[in-house]
């Protein structure tokens, strides 16, 4: 999130955990309270990074265009940005709402390899007018599903996460 701070100028990042996904289940489930403790520890110490519990309160599924929304009505005037992966991007098609997601906020289109961009762009066009960024961030190739795998198996993991985050999963017994 730093690289897409520093080369989309972004005065904040916030790093939002899904309430309810409606599209893919987590297993185990550690529940949305903590993933937001998890997202509250990861953005601990920076400015400029924070975590927002805007999907953990909202009831019912958790819908980009639905958080979009009212984080455009709480910040009014505020130009914002969504950060996703170009794999990601490939699919808004399907999303719920998508052209809605277009039009309250600027896609920040984080390149991945296999993924060419002529291809994303013709998918988020195909979809309606978008203000589309790609950019590149040096490739750290983690998941969130392999650290779940790592801990699950009992492999190391600890430096794929920050710190804080690793001691949370630890003293949780989080995806064991």
């Amino acid at each position: 999130m730093q690289e897409a701070r520093w080369q989309l100028e972004l005065d904040e990042v916030l790093l939002m955990p899904a309430g309810r996904a409606p599209h893919r289940t987590i297993e185990p489930e550690p529940g949305p309270e903590e993933r937001w403790e998890l997202c509250r520890l990861a953005a601990e110490g920076a400015e400029w990074l924070s975590a927002s519990r805007a999907e953990v309160d909202r009831p019912g599924p958790s819908y980009t265009a639905d958080t979009l929304a009212a984080l455009a009505e709480e910040r009014a005037g505020t130009e914002l940005h969504f950060v996703l992966g170009a794999d990601q991007a490939l699919q808004l098609g399907a999303w719920h709402e998508p052209e809605r997601v277009l039009a309250l906020a600027g896609l920040a289109v984080v390149e991945r390899d296999g993924v060419p961009m002529e291809e994303v762009r013709k998918a988020v066009t195909a979809v309606g007018d978008a203000r589309m960024e790609p950019f590149t961030m040096p490739r750290i190739d983690v998941s969130s599903t392999e650290v779940r795998r790592r801990v699950a198996e009992g492999r190391p993991y600890r430096f794929l996460v920050p710190e804080r985050v690793a001691d949370r999963i630890e003293r949780a017994g989080l995806y064991r």
